[in-house]
């Protein structure tokens, strides 16, 4: 445990932010999940879905901005591969 009461509150403030990441990278894994489990014709739909949350995610700051990158990426690719 932190003695210096600026460090207790960067340990609060860490805490309070795990929790909130934690929520919004669940349901990010979630909505990739189920986008790669769908059907052909559902995917095209829920591609741009599945792109907006990880847009959010790294809004949010979850999500580093070249892991979001990444992630769109490899989706968009994969979805031109099998068109």
């Amino acid at each position: 445990m932190a003695n210096i009461k600026s460090a207790q509150k960067r340990m609060r403030q860490a805490a309070k932010k795990q929790i909130r990441n934690r929520g919004v990278r669940s349901r990010l894994r979630s909505v990739i999940k189920k986008y790669r489990a769908a059907g052909e014709t559902e995917k095209r739909d829920s591609l741009s879905a599945t792109v907006s949350e990880i847009d959010r995610a790294k809004k949010k700051g979850a999500l580093h901005p070249n892991a979001a990158a990444r992630h769109k990426s490899r989706l968009a690719r994969k979805a031109a591969a099998r068109t």
